[in-house]
């Protein structure tokens, strides 16, 4: 079969929700055997997110092959249940980058360098490459940003001449636009909608299918109101509702004969009918679980609270872990720099474990440090994340072994126990952007420590990594003498990936990012063990 390409725009207003729907017809084409990709093109000049503000970004995605991306990819990933790559997510900082390099090294020939072609090349080039470097038989690519920004012109002009290239039954237009609900009046207006396809159709797309994310129903006359102003047939307008987890969105949408509409346009033999069945066994236990009065609460501790969405893959791994446990776990948001020693009894009350995030900089250092601290003394399940496990370290050599000046040279270059220092191939690095020990490596587990069984007796394992810092091995063997057990290290290495105490019910700190790895289909088994423990201590 000739690889198909499906576009999913967006209209009116940003947030709706692209990466749900292009992640849920995902999940609907690979039960139909296709071999699915997906990518995200985000018009920033930014090369990648890795250097922006969770506050502006929310979460930043690290893949397998090391590349630092967009929050949607790792939705993508826990639909689809494949692991991604630097391909999936491309931003107009990267576009502009290659082309200028191309430039400069004189591969245009003396050519005037604009827009059209060259921007729109490099662009198309990228939608192309995301298809060879896995043979996928559909390649959906989602459009950041919102139909009639500037900055999304190049590539929205790239995806309508992809069209004119390779044929108009290999491609397919998704526009995903708002219904607003006026309640004074309890109206449903589509005129945004109508406005959107109309920018859309400057441009030169016609979407062939339209998905309106509302808050209410829609009538079939509303929908025949869609279709005549926005020329597509009535059937190819699909209501996305407001659902109570996103991983109802690909029922919500199948059940209206979304992969049908798809395969009808792209001229897919539907060779048997889509069997959803454990996907919706999945959907109704976490329905089930989040209607029950049985539930565990877990305390969040990260500097970036106020935005949740830099924390979504955390989210999503305690809404996967819950599911074996058969518990509901509700997350308390705890801002580091809040905590102090004298009100850790109340910040923490009602919370039968606690993780404490990774980050970056000093800010709210200390607070996390009072957390660990709390969780120590009083036998509290807790999950150290990257630097929540470098912190584990350094509450342990300053609070047990009696170091008081014990810290990271990330805050303290001068420290006289630098218990956390620089990784070795780190120093040469003056760049920020993309320089980190970056994407997944393999960790060789100590037998019968705690990560061992969580990790059901595996002895090497794989994760995702994010960090410049490292655990100092000069001081392994005092830390572990007071309980303080190097529990995974790099393979072929001494590097420290997994630390957990001694005589303690469940405290591990890793230093890479579990939470990454986490799908509804196989939850991770880290977030499944703290949960676990956190029932125990709960009864």
């Amino acid at each position: 079969m000739k690889t198909k390409y499906i576009f999913v725009t967006g209209g009116v207003v940003s947030g709706l929700g692209k990466g749900i729907t292009a992640s849920s017809l995902g999940i609907l084409l690979k039960s139909k055997g296709l071999k699915v990709t997906i990518q995200k093109f985000d018009p920033y000049i930014n090369i990648d997110p890795g250097t922006m503000s969770p506050y502006q970004h929310g979460e930043v995605f690290v893949t397998d092959d090391g590349a630092e991306t967009d929050l949607d990819i790792g939705h993508y990933e826990r639909f689809i249940d494949e692991n991604l790559n630097r391909f999936s997510n491309v931003t107009a900082g990267r576009i502009y980058q290659s082309v200028i390099n191309k430039e400069r090294a004189g591969k245009y020939l003396g050519e005037t360098v604009q827009v059209i072609p060259h921007i729109t090349n490099e662009i198309k080039e990228n939608i192309y490459r995301a298809q060879e470097s896995i043979s996928a038989d559909i390649v959906i690519t989602e459009i950041g940003g919102t139909v009639g920004d500037i900055e999304s012109l190049p590539f929205l002009e790239a995806t309508r001449q992809v069209r004119r290239e390779i044929g108009y039954e290999n491609t397919l237009y998704i526009h995903v636009t708002l219904i607003p609900f006026i309640s004074s009046s309890e109206e449903i207006k589509t005129k945004p909608t109508q406005h959107s396809v109309k920018e859309l159709m400057q441009i030169g797309i016609v979407p062939d299918i339209i998905v309106c994310r509302t808050s209410k129903h829609l009538m079939d006359e509303h929908k025949s109101k869609i279709a005549l102003f926005c020329n597509i047939q009535k059937e190819n307008v699909f209501e996305n509702y407001d659902a109570q987890s996103i991983y109802e969105v690909p029922l919500m949408l199948e059940s209206q004969g979304l992969s049908k509409a798809v395969c009808k346009h792209l001229n897919i033999t539907e060779e048997s009918p889509i069997d959803l069945s454990s996907w919706n066994d999945l959907v109704i236990k976490q329905k089930e679980i989040h209607l029950s009065n049985n539930k565990v609460t877990v305390a969040l501790v990260g500097k970036y609270v106020a935005m949740k969405d830099a924390y979504i893959s955390y989210i999503e791994a305690l809404n996967h872990a819950s599911i074996p446990n058969n518990i509901k776990v509700e997350i308390k948001w705890i801002q580091a720099e809040s905590l102090e020693r004298e009100n850790l009894d109340e910040e923490f009350a009602g919370c039968s474990g606690i993780i404490v995030a990774g980050g970056f900089g000093e800010r709210g250092v200390l607070g996390k440090i009072n957390a660990i601290k709390f969780a120590r003394e009083n036998k509290i399940p807790l999950l150290g994340v990257c630097l929540g496990m470098q912190l584990m370290a350094i509450e342990f050599a300053r609070n047990v072994l009696g170091l008081e000046d014990a810290d990271s040279v990330e805050f303290n270059e001068n420290t006289t126990n630098p218990i956390i220092t620089i990784m070795e191939e780190q120093k040469k690095h003056i760049l920020k952007g993309g320089t980190m020990r970056l994407g997944k490596f393999p960790c060789v587990l100590k037998k019968d420590s705690l990560a061992y069984k969580a990790y059901d007796n595996k002895e090497i394992i794989s994760e995702r990594h994010r960090h410049r810092f490292e655990f100092n091995s000069d001081y392994k063997e005092q830390m572990e003498a007071k309980g303080f057990e190097i529990t995974g290290t790099l393979e072929n290495s001494t590097i420290v990936e997994i630390a957990e105490i001694k005589n303690h019910p469940f405290m591990i700190g890793v230093q890479f990012h579990p939470e990454l790895k986490s799908r509804i289909t196989r939850p991770h088994p880290l977030f499944v063990g703290l949960v676990n423990a956190m029932k125990n201590i709960k009864k």
